[in-house]
This record gives structure tokens, sequence and C-alpha cells, in this order.
């Protein structure tokens, strides 16, 4: 996918929302991957109240591979992401408790 920006620094605060219409946050930061003169990821900064931040709980915010990218124009469009299910927790002797990544 080609990018239609004119300069990599008007990415920068862009509105990201998952293609099911969901707030996920600000771009925050850009990787690019001189070698290949490409985006190899976007850091997104989780806005509080939105749905990225209730998925990485007090982190501030997510790198976002540039596979996941739908879009860029006046908001970036990433594929929704949701988070893997994850087994009920069990206490056992000698066993640790599970923690979900």
């Amino acid at each position: 996918m080609a990018i239609t920006v004119k300069n990599i620094s008007e990415m920068f605060n862009k509105d990201v929302f998952t293609t099911k219409g969901v707030y996920a946050g600000k771009v925050a930061d850009v990787k690019i991957n001189l070698a290949k003169f490409r985006l190899d990821s976007l850091i997104v900064e989780a806005s509080r109240g939105s749905f990225l931040s209730s998925l990485v709980g007090g982190k501030k915010g997510v790198v976002i591979p540039y596979q996941l990218v739908e879009n860029i124009g006046d908001v970036v469009l990433i594929k929704h992401i949701t988070t893997p299910a994850v087994p009920e927790e069990r206490e056992s002797p000698g066993e640790g408790m599970v923690t979900p990544f």
C-alpha cells in the first residue's frame, strides 16, 4: 500500500480508528526501515477512554505493524484488533497465577 501523505510529519497526531469505527488513539511516532525505504510500524498513543486504552491497560500506547494499516488519509484506519481469550485462572499448589499478556 502506498502512502499518500507528502511529508511523514503529516502523520503525527492523526486520529486512529479501527475498521469497525472504534477510536483507538493518536499517532505518536513512526518507525521507518531506511534500508527498504518503507514504514515498519506506527506507534499509537492510547487516549484515555479509547478502545486501545482498555486493551493495553496502564501502558501509554502500542506499536501497530504497518501490515495492519488499511488506509491513511484524514485519519488512520487500522484492522480491528481483539485480545485473545484468556483461560480462567486456576490456583493449584506449586502453580503460579496465570496473567494475561
